[in-house]
């Protein structure tokens, strides 16, 4: 029992290798870093497949050798099974990537005005659709900003509204002030950085979406007020060393105060979390997804503290 079941020993080492190192796996062919890091969860459903191969062996090397990816998964994702929400929150806010295709904006706007945010940040905002999302949010926010295909809906005034640039040559984020009543003014950024694909020739195509990154981190590196926040749809995970711009110096609301994984996309099977609510100088309570609306993203939700 102890001399069977190499390979599966073996695979089993290598997969907690490529666990272990997977910031170091270069983006120079084909952006494999960030292609692996977006789905980098996923890689524990070979676990329950290598115990299968090991007891169908009856291999006690390879059942040993288990104990190692099994140990490094939970380093690195046992604190997101734990639920760390908790109750309160002076702020609530809600990001969420409308869709330009979406059937259904009168619908989807209904579900963002009930959700009882203070903040609705909105991506992906067709022109066809405008006029449906403010006046669905009216009623509940009235202050809003947009620039651009991003908009912010508050029912708190804003200041100081400005487009961000990202080097798209045209508007997909934007920064203003929201005077709040118990936090003060906060700087709160939305963004929607570019789309990554997976091509057979080009691999997973992220360089425009990094180099966005790159820019909307010097934008709230330099901003003047302590408190920010950031909403929006990054099209990365938080295990995305590309997005290392804005992970350095911001907090997941997700990571810091929710309960599992948080994944928001796709809606109809959520497989990765790329839609984000990050902080700077707040204390997040609790985060979580919202129910699906007619998007393809799921909304994304997070209470504040200072």
């Amino acid at each position: 029992m102890w001399r069977r079941g190499w390979w599966v020993g073996g695979s089993s080492l290598f997969l907690a290798l490529v666990l272990l190192v997977h910031a170091k796996v270069p983006n120079e062919i084909g952006n494999l870093g960030s292609l692996l890091q977006t789905f980098l969860p996923w890689l524990g459903l070979a676990v329950p497949v290598l115990v299968v191969c090991a007891v169908l062996r009856r291999s006690a090397t390879a059942l040993v050798c288990l104990l190692v990816p099994i140990l490094v998964w939970l380093n690195l994702f046992g604190g997101l099974l734990i639920d760390k929400t908790s109750d309160g929150g002076a702020l609530m806010v809600v990001s969420h990537n409308v869709d330009a295709d979406n059937a259904d904006p009168e619908g989807t706007a209904e579900k963002l005005a009930g959700s009882g945010a203070d903040l609705v940040a909105l991506q992906e905002l067709p022109q066809s659709a405008m006029e449906t999302y403010e006046a669905g949010l009216a009623a509940a926010y009235p202050y809003h900003a947009v620039q651009g295909t991003v908009g912010l809906w508050s029912r708190y005034p804003l200041s100081d509204t400005a487009p961000v640039d990202t080097g798209m040559g045209w508007v997909r984020a934007m920064r203003t002030t929201v005077s709040t009543d118990a936090l003060g003014d906060i700087a709160v950024y939305v963004a929607h950085l570019p789309s990554v694909r997976v091509q057979f020739r080009a691999g997973f195509t992220a360089e425009r979406r990094d180099r966005a990154a790159e820019l909307l981190g010097q934008a709230i590196s330099e901003e003047g007020l302590h408190r920010a926040v950031l909403l929006g749809d990054l099209n990365g995970t938080m295990n995305d060393g590309a997005l290392a711009p804005l992970t350095s110096q911001l907090r997941s609301t997700q990571g810091a105060a929710g309960a599992g994984f948080g994944f928001s996309w796709p809606a109809g099977f959520p497989m990765a979390r790329i839609d984000q609510i990050l902080v700077r100088d707040l204390e997040p309570v609790s985060s979580w997804t919202l129910p699906a609306t007619g998007s393809d993203h799921l909304p994304v939700a997070a209470r504040l503290d200072p």
